[in-house]
């Protein structure tokens, strides 16, 4: 392992962008292709006119929480799982259940959205043989 890559601190995590927010407030959830593969990939959600990032696979079975419904319960917006209907904070990954997915912060600068994420991000799929 290379010594001194110290990128915050924090094993590559830095800030990504993803696209510019007029582009991406179009829909309320979009698929990011990790360069790290599937397993990684994000959901960019759009609602109420804030962006929220969270892995894309659900933590109980891997269901694509793209594919979702978003609701509001109580001032709490949340994503259900298409495959199970679990449910899933998008401020903070937390469930009615003890499951716990993973988020990310995301940022709005100069016109453009950023994810803080330990790897590339795409709107497309990466090509097999460019993981990096």
């Amino acid at each position: 392992m290379a010594s001194g890559s110290g990128d915050e601190g924090e094993g590559g995590v830095s800030w990504r962008l993803v696209g510019p927010a007029a582009v991406l407030s179009g829909k309320r959830c979009r698929l990011l292709h990790s360069s790290l593969g599937r397993d990684a990939d994000v959901c960019l959600f759009y609602v109420k006119g804030e962006f929220f990032a969270m892995d894309a696979r659900c933590a109980h079975s891997g269901g694509p929480l793209c594919e979702g419904d978003i609701e509001e319960a109580d001032g709490v917006l949340q994503v259900f799982c298409p495959w199970h209907d679990y449910d899933f904070d998008l401020r903070t990954g937390k469930s009615g259940t003890s499951l716990q997915q993973k988020v990310y912060e995301v940022k709005l600068e100069e016109g453009n959205v950023y994810v803080k994420h330990g790897s590339r991000l795409s709107l497309q799929p990466f090509p097999a043989d460019q993981k990096r």
